[in-house]
């Protein structure tokens, strides 16, 4: 982890949701602010991969196809509608396994040691209350105490 990053640089939290899918506003907010060369740079690495990754495998869409339609406009919602159409719709139970899944990412899978290393990393090793990816990024962006 660098310095602290200025908020204008941060997507919000990946516990936000869209028509009710966490963590995509967070992913879409990523490519709107690099386009516009705002994002924090400490997230420049995981674009498209990590768990921006598996957003867009769980929804059929590749992350190219999706930046293209992202920096075309549009809301969150509204680009949640075009993933739709470009692969399946989602149903309640789609979006309560994925919900899930990133409320509990980090939490004793396949996630943990890298979890594990990140908290060590920017000196929040010895913070058990962190337990998860979603939360180490509330802390880490200052989201969270």
């Amino acid at each position: 982890m660098s310095a602290k990053p200025d908020p204008a640089s941060l997507p919000c939290s990946p516990l936000v949701e869209t028509a009710g899918l966490k963590y995509f506003p967070r992913m879409l907010g990523k490519i709107r602010l690099h386009a516009q060369g705002k994002l924090w740079e400490d997230l420049h690495a995981n674009l498209g991969k990590g768990s921006d990754g598996a957003c867009v495998e769980f929804l059929h869409v590749g992350y190219d196809a999706l930046k293209a339609r992202v920096l075309q406009g549009g809301t969150d919602e509204e680009i949640l509608q075009w993933c739709q159409e470009q692969s399946r719709p989602l149903n309640d139970t789609d979006k309560l396994v994925w919900n899930y899944y990133t409320t509990k990412l980090g939490w004793n899978d396949h996630i943990t040691a890298i979890l594990a290393k990140r908290k060590a990393d920017g000196g929040l090793g010895d913070r058990d209350d962190i337990q998860t990816i979603a939360h180490y990024i509330d802390v880490d962006e200052g989201r969270l105490p």
